[in-house]
Formats: structure tokens, sequence, C-alpha cells
């Protein structure tokens, strides 16, 4: 089985580049028919609220039962304080099975992964060739699964994919993905010094086309059990933990931020790993 785990679903509200535009779903999904891929992680584009775009990607997966699957998108900042609720929503109505959060919306917080850890869901977090919080959520979070895709980095910083792939080999919860990864050699080497057994397929469709992405796949000769990882088996295997209510932790108490942050159990109470002294002291 063949499974891409990096496709957009849903137009974006924030801009008019390529990647927020729609209508390009259906032309995707022949691509990827043609190209033998049998199932796809849908999630929305850059969106002024994820709630209703999360929404709009559950009515897509729910009209191709069995060929889709869905990740819930998260704003860590915008969404702060809220991330729990949008998820619990994703994954116990609209059987979700993952979260995704960009550098371009936030930095991620210990909101996400706290919510991520209760749900046992993979989080697909493009670091935008930040590479050294990899380091961080791998240590902090030694239970939850992280996927950076595109080695690290969309915008082909060989250093941040050079420096991502000894982050990828050390970290037992550091996996990738092979979306839009153009220095091929570079793909090449991911496998073999992390093995096949952290990497993923993904496409970064719509506006990459599935097909293309995959020959890169096939390009690197790899055994068949090897390929097969690659291609869906590590995916299953990463999604097989999620759950469908939550695990809550007992929190030891955490300094909130004053006026940042509304009141409500201790999983909300929980504060930006990136926030300075000051910041979280008001």
């Amino acid at each position: 089985m063949i499974i891409d785990c990096h496709c957009h679903a849903v137009k974006g509200t924030r801009s008019i580049d390529p990647w927020d535009t729609g209508g390009l779903l259906e032309k995707y999904l022949r691509r990827a028919a043609k190209a033998g891929i049998d199932r796809t992680v849908l999630f929305a584009g850059f969106h002024s609220d994820y709630a209703v775009a999360n929404r709009e990607v559950a009515r897509i997966v729910a009209s191709h039962p069995g060929r889709s699957y869905g990740f819930a998108f998260v704003h860590p900042e915008r969404d702060r304080g809220r991330i729990q609720a949008l998820v619990k929503v994703a994954v116990e109505r609209y059987g979700f099975i993952g979260i995704k959060a960009h550098r371009h919306d936030a930095r991620i917080t210990r909101e996400v992964c706290e919510v991520a850890r209760a749900y046992a869901l993979p989080v697909l977090y493009d670091v935008m060739d930040e590479v050294a919080v990899v380091n961080s959520l791998a240590q902090e979070y030694p239970d939850v699964t992280f996927i950076i895709p595109h080695l690290s980095s969309f915008a082909d910083n060989s250093r941040a994919q050079l420096a991502f792939i000894d982050q990828l080999v050390r970290h037992p919860n550091i996996y990738t993905d092979t979306a839009g990864v153009r220095y091929f050699d570079l793909l090449a080497l991911a496998v073999k010094r992390a093995g096949a057994d952290k990497i993923l397929f993904g496409s970064d469709g719509p506006w990459l086309h599935p097909g293309v992405e995959l020959s890169k796949i096939y390009a690197l000769n790899l055994p068949a059990a090897e390929e097969r990882l690659i291609l869906g088996e590590n995916f299953l295997k990463l999604t097989a933990r999620v759950r469908q209510r939550p695990v809550l932790r007992s929190l030891a108490p955490v300094v909130s931020a004053p006026g940042r942050l509304p009141q409500g159990g201790p999983q909300r109470e929980l504060y930006d790993p990136w926030l300075s002294e000051q910041e979280l002291l008001g």
C-alpha cells in the first residue's frame, strides 16, 4: 500500500500565493491514482480559522471513504488555550489521526505537544529551517512522534538539512517525509544514515505532482522491504497507536503567562518554551 502523508486539501484564506489556492485537489487525486498511490493524508492550507478549515477537511475525507486520512491543522499562537478543544473535535468527531503545525504560523508550543501526547498523535511540524528546536522536542517529549517534513527545509537549505539528518539519526521519535526534497543525494544520505524506518513518503500535493515525488522513492533503488516502509508501513505504524480518547497526564503546576492564557484546568496552563523569563513572569 502506498500512502502519501503530506497533502493540502483546503484553500487557504491568508494570501493568494500558489499554496493557498484551491481547485487542485481533484487533479491531485487523478494524478495520485495514476501513480498508484492508494491513500493520502489531507490537511488545510494556511487559514484564518483552523476550526473551519478542519471541518472542511473532514467533509472531504468523509467524501472519499477509505481513500484519505485527516490531520488537524492548528495555529500554536492564535489557537492558544483551545488546542485541546480543536483536537478533541478533530479526533473524536472527525476521526483524524494527526496534528499539523507550521512555523510560518508560529513556533510550536508545549500546549500542542501535550495534546499530541494525550491522544498519541503524530505531529507533522514544518520547522522552516529552525532545526535547533528538533533536539528540544525530541528530548522533552520522547513519547511524542514528530514528523519534520522536507528534511526540515522546503527552501532547499542544505546546511539545515544536513544538520537535521544528524538529529534524525540520533532521536528515536523524530521522523521526516520526502515531500519537496530536491537535493536527491541528501535524501539518499538520510535513508542511508537514519534508515528507511525513519522516512515517510510525502508529496506536498496538490501543487507538487505526486507521481514525480513518488519517482524519487523508486530512484533510491532500495530493497523491497525498505521501500515498503517508506511508502506506507512507517505511517501505519506511527498512527496505529492513536487514541480516540485522551490520556491526560497529571501535570505539575507550571508558570503561565498572566493575561495570555485562559484558566480552566492544568492542561491549559501551558506555556511556550521559547518565551523569555520576563514574558513568562509578565
